[in-house]
């Protein structure tokens, strides 16, 4: 135990200097500056990244493809959900391992896991198990804040915005891969080539991965040659995992059923919202009163803007997942069944995102601020989401184009600027688990967000669809019974499907097509402007983050040199 303590107070010690709490004469040690061997490994840790933004892109935009073939187009909810889930479960974590046995083969063996993962799905026969592709590939998920991490420590701390700018370029590249790729594979009605998909995404996690194992070769962090493996082993919050698990597990359920199809008010809704919302108190109470060191280590909240940072990337969750799951779905559903064309709608996202991740960049770095492009940024997620609830049946196609340009816009800015303030908010020796949190917050944000979205949209689309499109259509003379067929078909978007149904005449297949597509503006219509609200939450919180604008030097977090640390004593791993 005096070896544990001895660790903790040596961590404790480098906490203590973040933000403006920076010795005179800090800057006056020689620092590497940017090297080769850094910008092979940020490199390196990007096709991470880019892999990564293949497989949960494609999980959104291919949902209808995939369960065309295998079925169970009610659980496809759980393409997302799963990822997500798994992202906040096990960031945390695994940025406290990362600290104690490196980040190197974590990193390599967590995306191998998104190699079979993405080879399970490309083989599925059935709903279940794609689902359990996608839980097995998301486990890599786990590795997501640690791609943050050693972009950013690795680099002089005045180049943080760019590390996190080059993290984010790769995403968007990853993303468009996705759209373009996924689009021309499935076009022209073949969903079942979503197979070939996921093929081509194992082969990118399996290089990835190669490519991480040969280019990254760290020097080892002190307490991974100071410690020994039990002493690594007690150090963990093994109370913290079990109660964050079993927290978040129960209440994403319970939140996933609701209207899904399960009212509120059923048990199998109540039940394991109640005990997940107990448990998340139960996990609260332990990290704050209990374990200063733990989860919630207590030096990352010594400044506001961690604490801040945090509610903000929870409710970008909230609007990226609620985009990244109806924006080519509503496209897909009011203008096209074109894979390819709605991909390319959602693309403009991304190319955005690229451009506005640099200028983001260029901006903080230069004017040494982050608090001005956060709340831009939250402002543009607000603007895009209003102008998607303004959609009717009317709308222009071509007005699309633009809306994504405000989505790409906030994405880039935010994951910029505010992975930076909350990175210099937090001790340098914590900043695996400050991105941790970040990762786990974000993914947290999108879980709650999928199920309430999924919740209003379901609400609101059986309410009307029943009336308009049955209504439209039986008055027209079409039979009862022929109208759940019709609906399917419509849905479908298989027009010589529903003309083969019994009483269909072109006028009711066109009557009846209104009312679905109106009953479908309206569903949007309400997930938008929940999605909305949320995102005008964060622009009041950004307004309260502080511009670290002395942290902005040239210090190196983690130097890529060995350190001369007398280890002879320890058996280390």
């Amino acid at each position: 135990m005096s070896a544990i303590k001895t660790s903790d107070s040596k961590v404790e010690e480098t906490a203590s200097t973040h933000l403006d709490d920076v010795p005179s004469d800090a800057n006056e040690v020689k620092q590497p500056g940017v090297t080769a061997r850094a910008l092979v490994i940020v490199l390196a840790i990007n096709t991470i990244y880019f892999a990564q933004l293949v497989n949960i892109v494609g999980s959104g935009s291919l949902a209808r493809d995939i369960t065309a073939v295998v079925g169970g187009s009610t659980e496809s909810v759980w393409f997302t959900s799963t990822i997500a889930i798994l992202t906040a479960v096990l960031s945390p974590p695994v940025s406290q391992a990362a600290d104690l046995w490196g980040r190197r083969w974590i990193l390599v063996a967590l995306t191998a896991c998104g190699c079979i993962g993405a080879i399970i799905v490309s083989r599925a026969t059935n709903v279940d198990q794609v689902i359990a592709g996608f839980t097995v590939g998301g486990i890599c998920y786990g590795a997501q804040p640690l791609l943050h991490a050693v972009t950013s420590e690795v680099l002089p701390r005045k180049y943080r915005a760019w590390a996190q700018a080059s993290v984010n370029v790769s995403a968007s590249l990853g993303g468009i891969y996705a759209l373009l790729v996924g689009g021309a594979v499935t076009r022209n009605q073949r969903p079942e080539n979503f197979r070939t998909y996921w093929y081509t995404a194992a082969g990118i996690y399996a290089i990835a991965a190669l490519i991480v194992a040969v280019l990254y070769r760290p020097p080892p962090r002190e307490l991974r040659v100071t410690l020994t493996t039990n002493e690594k082993l007690r150090s963990l919050d093994w109370l913290g995992y079990a109660l964050l698990v079993s927290s978040l597990t129960p209440f994403s359920l319970g939140l996933s059923w609701a209207q899904n199809p399960l009212p509120w008010t059923s048990s199998a809704v109540l039940a394991p919202l109640i005990i997940g919302v107990a448990l998340i108190g139960a996990l609260l109470l332990y990290e704050i009163r209990f374990k200063k060191d733990g989860l919630l280590h207590h030096d990352l909240f010594r400044h506001r803007n961690f604490p801040i940072s945090l509610f903000c990337i929870s409710t970008e969750g909230l609007s990226f997942y609620c985009a990244n799951n109806y924006f080519a779905f509503e496209v897909g559903t009011l203008y096209t069944h074109d894979a390819l064309r709605f991909g390319l709608h959602y693309s403009i996202t991304f190319y955005c995102l690229i451009f506005f991740a640099l200028l983001a960049a260029v901006y903080c770095s230069a004017v040494k601020a982050v608090r001005l492009p956060t709340c831009a940024a939250f402002t543009m997620f607000a603007l895009f989401n209003a102008l998607m609830a303004t959609i009717r049946t009317t709308t222009p196609e071509a007005n699309l184009w633009g809306y994504a340009v405000f989505l790409g816009a906030g994405l880039g800015v935010w994951l910029t600027s505010l992975v930076t303030a909350a990175q210099f908010a937090t001790p340098p020796a914590l900043i695996a688990i400050t991105s941790g949190l970040m990762i786990g917050m974000r993914s947290l944000g999108g879980v709650v967000g999928l199920a309430i979205y999924g919740a209003i949209f379901n609400a609101a689309l059986s309410s009307n669809i029943a009336s308009r499109v049955a209504g439209a259509s039986i008055a027209l003379g079409l039979p009862p019974t022929s109208v759940a067929g019709l609906i399917g078909a419509l849905s479908a978007g298989d027009m010589t499907g529903a003309l083969a149904i019994p009483g269909v005449t072109p006028t009711i297949l066109e009557a009846a097509g209104g009312g679905l597509q109106r009953s479908f503006v309206i569903a949007f219509r309400n997930v938008w402007i929940a999605a909305a609200s949320f995102s005008l939450a964060a622009v009041v919180a950004s307004l309260f983050l502080v511009d670290p604008k002395s942290s902005f030097d040239e210090r190196v977090d983690a130097p890529l040199k060995v350190l001369p640390l007398d280890v002879q004593s320890k058996d280390h791993i």
